[in-house]
């Protein structure tokens, strides 16, 4: 792992792999993860592609930030690139990656050479049942609440994430090990804190759907979904939001969870390597054109 220190004095987890010189790869990681979600996936898409994985700020390795937002955390990782001299990206989003990659892509529309869904939710259609209680938080932020939103963050909640929902020979394949290391570095300082401020700011990025639907619309970039369809968190009708919103989009619905990749890194990684390839040539051949 790289350490950045930021302009507001915190520190920047991240690591990167392949050639600088490839098309760049943002790859967006979320709760109650980090950047080590990627470590078995990156060799793979780094052959083609230069992979960037931060820790979000307050999860991983890297420092909470003094203020909590999902913009504030899109603006961090929009330094690192900066700084890393990043120009034209793919932006893979997933989870609280979802937040952070669309306010990158919506701030540098041009830069965007694609985006990458990976059960990542930008339509009031992905919630389900399960979201009224976060929903009534967001409208009522009392002690009452936020207690009852809050609830899941424990090691049995971030057991949860990987498993919960997912067909048990599938589950199976998911070491306890990687539930119990992220409940670890949940527990660092100011990384609790920091999701709880996420689960509340998140109802600011809900009321951003529209934004961000007018920003797709306009600029309809490439895009490529790898959806695991037992996903706990957000409903399949996520998938034809995305897919109406983005009529080109190339869909693949795997037997996999919320973390994919946990179970289908290969699968993924394919996809994404030919999505790339590509994306690349036609913007090759339309500039010959």
């Amino acid at each position: 792992m790289e350490r950045l220190r930021l302009s507001g004095g915190t520190e920047l987890s991240f690591f990167s792999a392949g050639d600088a010189s490839s098309p760049a790869v943002l790859l967006l990681h979320g709760t109650p993860n980090s950047s080590r979600m990627f470590r078995e996936f990156a060799p793979a898409l780094a052959q083609a592609a230069y992979v960037i994985a931060p820790d979000l700020p307050g999860h991983g390795e890297s420092d909470a930030l003094p203020a909590v937002t999902f913009p504030a955390i899109g603006q961090a990782i929009t330094e690192l690139l900066d700084r890393l001299e990043v120009g034209p990206r793919f932006i893979y989003l997933h989870d609280w990656g979802a937040p952070v990659g669309l306010h990158i892509a919506m701030q540098a529309p041009e830069r965007v050479l694609g985006l990458i869904v990976q059960n990542a939710n930008a339509h009031r259609s992905g919630w389900g049942p399960g979201w009224a209680a976060t929903r009534e938080y967001w409208s009522q932020p009392n002690e009452k609440n936020e207690a009852e939103v809050t609830a899941h963050l424990t090691l049995a909640g971030t057991r949860d994430t990987y498993v919960s929902g997912v067909p048990s020979d599938v589950a199976g394949r998911i070491p306890a090990e990687h539930w119990e290391e992220d409940w670890r570095v949940m527990n660092l300082p100011g990384h609790l804190e920091t999701q709880r401020a996420l689960i509340a700011d998140y109802g600011n990025y809900a009321a951003r759907f529209d934004a961000i639907a007018g920003y797709l619309e306009r600029w309809q970039p490439p895009a490529l979904m790898v959806w695991g369809r037992h996903d706990i968190y957000f409903e399949l009708d996520e998938v034809l939001s995305w897919m109406r919103a983005l009529p080109r989009m190339e869909a693949h619905i795997l037997d996999a969870g919320h973390l994919l990749l946990e179970t289908h890194a290969a699968t993924a990684a394919s996809l994404m390597l030919d999505f790339i390839s590509r994306t690349q040539g036609n913007a090759r051949e339309r500039n010959r054109n």
